[in-house]
């Protein structure tokens, strides 16, 4: 029986990285897709057709809109404008707790399933400044899914995979193109407009990425 795993896919260059780096490293893939009530649905979108390229047989879609009702956020809260001019400590672009429930409803997929891993597409390098993009914990969620899981207790540990935590936007693509992801269907966007604005926090992180990389990034922007 080949190995499996979860991959936390947005639709956006990180997570696709992500699953370029499952499949070469031998993972049978499968993906889960959270709609948070984001400001769009492209990133969604993008996500199914990531998926489509790598040929899963399962994706899984899964509506986490409540956390638009909640609110604290630029990304989920319209009445909050999306920066387009880097914030000093941690910017409004944070979704309170997003991380934590993504990885904790991954890990129940993984658990399900039996998959051993679970994929993410953190970086404690160009994070932005994001609390739940860090070394500390991303350990500290590993221990308590193995704590938690019927997976965990009975020694079948599922691991927190961060393949890009270490690494720069420049070092994550030079990664990704190495393996072939399709950054053509990727999109980074807080705007979610059908070309990229090229203004907001991560527009400007992934441009800069590429250019240090020395390659064109795939996708069209409105500048």
């Amino acid at each position: 029986m080949n190995k499996k795993a979860v991959i936390v896919l947005s639709g956006g260059l990180d997570s696709t990285t992500c699953m370029g780096i499952a499949k070469a490293e031998g993972y049978d893939l499968y993906p889960i897709t959270f709609h948070y009530g984001q400001r769009h649905n492209r990133e969604v979108e993008q996500a199914i057709e990531v998926g489509k390229y790598y040929g899963v047989a399962d994706h899984r879609i899964v509506d986490l809109t409540f956390l638009k009702d909640i609110g604290g956020s630029a990304l989920t809260d319209e009445k909050v404008e999306v920066p387009t001019e880097a914030e000093e400590g941690i910017p409004v672009t944070y979704v309170p707790a997003r991380n934590m429930i993504f990885l904790s409803l991954a890990s129940a997929y993984a658990e399900v399933i039996g998959a051993t891993a679970v994929y993410t597409g953190v970086s404690a390098v160009d994070y932005s400044g994001y609390p739940d993009c860090r070394p500390e914990f991303i350990q500290s969620m590993e221990e308590t899914i193995n704590l938690a899981t019927k997976a965990g207790v009975t020694g079948k540990n599922i691991s927190v995979e961060t393949p890009l935590i270490s690494l720069s936007k420049k070092e994550t693509i030079e990664k990704g193109l190495s393996l072939e992801v399709p950054y053509d269907l990727t999109t980074s966007c807080y705007n979610g407009k059908e070309a990229a604005c090229g203004q907001c926090d991560s527009c400007v992180l992934r441009l800069k990425g590429f250019k240090e990389a020395g390659a064109i990034d795939p996708i069209t922007y409105e500048i």
